[in-house]
This record gives C-alpha cells, structure tokens and sequence, in this order.
C-alpha cells in the first residue's frame, strides 16, 4: 500500500505518517506539500490512498481533487481542513472525497476512516452525520451561500476576505474578466449589491477567518 499524504507543513505530514503508520502497517510513504506535486506523485507512483488537506499553497485542495477525481477515479481521497465540517464537508464529499476530517480530530477520527475506506467504505464523523440529518428537515431553509457552485464559493471566500480580484484571478489559473463574471453571478444568486455586504455576511456565517 501506497499513501501519499499531502500538506504544506512538515510537522502535520510527519504526525499524519505515524497514525497511518499503525493504522496499515507495512504501508510506504511519500509527501507532497502543493498540488502539482500531489498531480506528480500519482503520474509517477501508484497510490493506493490520498490523504489531502484542503488549505495548501496555489490552488486549493478541493480544486485539486475535482482534477484527481477526473482522472483518478478509482483513488480514495481523505480531506483534512481546518475548516469547520457544516461549510465544507458536504462539498468535498460530492467532488469525490471518500472523508473529510476537521485537523483537530484528525489523531481520533484518521486512523479509523482509513480502515474503513480502504476497506471499501466511506467515513463521515458522527458530528457530521447528525447535521446531514438535521438538514433533511431544513431543505427549504438553506442559506444564500448554498446555492453556490463549489468555484463560485470558493470566488466569494476570498472577496469576501479581501483578495483582489486580480490575486483571485492569478491564484484559480484564470484571467480577471472570469472571475469578474463569477462576481456577478455570486451577487446576483446572493442578492447583494456591494462586497461590504458580501463580507458581512462570509463573517456572520463563519465563512472566512
């Protein structure tokens, strides 16, 4: 077994190799610290399980797996984030990821949804489980951001955040005149004029740092 663990700090990568280490004993290890050497990796070796965090320099990891997913469809995908499961996990899960682990349980919940997953399954924290549940109940109650497409959202965190749009731009590999259009589009499904607005909103739905 083949497990490429990828994340950007080198002290995250090295205690993600020891709980996987007890979790598939035997396995081998490499690591990656952006996308293009995650993309790398599995042009070069074969990986039997990925474990990606979501927040890595350049482009972001559930970009990165939608391009894995594309070629790679067999590959499981474990996301590590962060971020809070309620604004990501449901995303992440629909792009392909066979998990999505919150980082600060990632030493309780890792070991035992590797075991799962490649087992054939697919894990999700028992947190997560009862807000998917909840949710069924509040279909028509779902706010803005919501009906976003997974790019879109991604746009609007960051303006949100106050990255200009030509940083925006440099960073998703896509010219100003895009994500100026993709601006549009977020205002419009959002029904906001200005990106104060945008931003008081990502902040009093805990969508931005």
């Amino acid at each position: 077994m083949n497990i490429l663990i990828a994340d950007d700090h080198a002290v995250v990568r090295r205690g993600l190799r020891e709980i996987l280490a007890d979790a598939v004993p035997g396995a081998n290890f490499a690591e990656a610290v952006n996308g293009d050497e995650v993309l790398s990796h599995l042009g070069k070796a074969n990986i039997g399980l990925l474990v990606l965090d979501i927040n890595m320099p350049g482009r972001s990891g559930i970009d990165v797996l939608r391009d894995i997913k594309q070629t790679y469809t067999r590959l499981p995908v474990i996301i590590l984030s962060v971020q809070p499961e309620e604004q990501y996990a449901v995303r992440c899960l629909r792009a392909g990821a066979a998990a999505y682990i919150n980082k600060e349980s990632a030493a309780e919940e890792l070991a035992h949804a590797t075991r799962k997953i490649l087992s054939g399954g697919r894990y999700v924290s028992t947190s997560l489980a009862e807000k998917l549940i909840e949710n069924l109940d509040k279909s028509s109650d779902k706010p803005l951001h919501e009906s976003l497409s997974d790019r879109e959202h991604e746009v609007m965190r960051m303006i949100a955040a106050g990255v200009p749009l030509t940083e925006i731009g440099e960073r998703l590999h896509v010219s100003v005149k895009t994500i100026s259009s993709y601006r549009a589009r977020i205002m419009e499904k959002m029904q906001m004029k200005s990106n104060a607005e945008l931003t008081r909103y990502a902040m009093t739905h805990n969508l931005i740092d």
